[in-house]
């Protein structure tokens, strides 16, 4: 019995919900504008190295009615585009572009939710891109910032 003890009062305990995924952007096409993301991108790089972004987009779900008796209904998914899932690409892009990322995952799934309680599953697109600082990452930050001191005492 005291083994079991020992082994429980040893344990760490973790409390997952609060650490994982620190350096997680969720991002909505529709509340932030696009730069907003880009700068905390850069701050989550900046305090953790890396950053994961990440969006849902939606899949549209058609129903071709039938044109006469001798044609059946049919349904054909369509994949839409995102706005989010395109706005997670472009802060990717951009912070490559720069030279202050590089990619170093990205992930594409489908998710099923229910967007009402009781509600029937709706399928929706899901990316995820893990970003790195880039080997000149420090540096461009650094001359970004004395960039910006500079531009303050001109004013």
């Amino acid at each position: 019995m005291e083994v079991i003890t020992e082994g429980v009062n040893s344990l760490n305990i973790i409390d997952s919900s609060s650490s994982a995924k620190k350096n997680r952007i969720q991002v909505s096409s529709t509340k932030k504008p696009l730069f907003f993301y880009v700068n905390l991108a850069k701050r989550y790089m900046q305090q953790h190295s890396e950053v994961e972004l990440s969006a849902l987009g939606m899949v549209a779900n058609i129903l071709m009615p039938a044109q006469s008796c001798n044609f059946i209904s049919f349904r054909i998914d369509i994949y839409i585009t995102s706005t989010a899932i395109a706005t997670v690409v472009t802060i990717a892009e951009i912070l490559k572009n720069n030279g202050l990322a590089v990619e170093k995952r990205i992930t594409t799934t489908t998710v099923d939710m229910r967007e009402e309680t009781g509600g029937r599953p709706v399928s929706k697109a899901k990316i995820e891109i893990m970003l790195g600082k880039s080997e000149t990452f420090d540096e461009l930050m650094a001359a970004a910032a004395e960039e910006a001191i500079d531009n303050e005492e001109q004013s």
